[in-house]
């Protein structure tokens, strides 16, 4: 199949197919992961898990010495003299 690369907004676009998104179950609206490889453009789905565990987000923030990030960065903050009815 050919077709156009078109102007949207100040980028470019393509149109797909509606029944190539169908049989690969990507609806509209939904994130993919546009990988650029060589001299080819690869659209892929992005399998999204419903939950992740705080080790899971502390590794994708931290990278693999998340544990040491994390105790390097804990110091008592400061948050000056109450202003209102806080209760400290």
């Amino acid at each position: 199949m050919q077709t156009a690369i078109v102007k949207w907004g100040n980028s470019q676009g393509i149109r797909l197919p509606k029944s190539f998104l169908q049989n690969i179950n990507i609806s509209e609206n939904e994130t993919v992961d546009v990988i650029l490889e060589k001299e080819m453009i690869i659209i892929k789905k992005i399998n999204k898990k419903t939950h992740r565990t705080t080790k899971e987000r502390l590794l994708e923030y931290f990278g693999e010495k998340y544990d040491q990030n994390i105790i390097s960065q804990q110091n008592e903050i400061d948050w000056g003299t109450p202003v209102g009815k806080e209760i400290w």
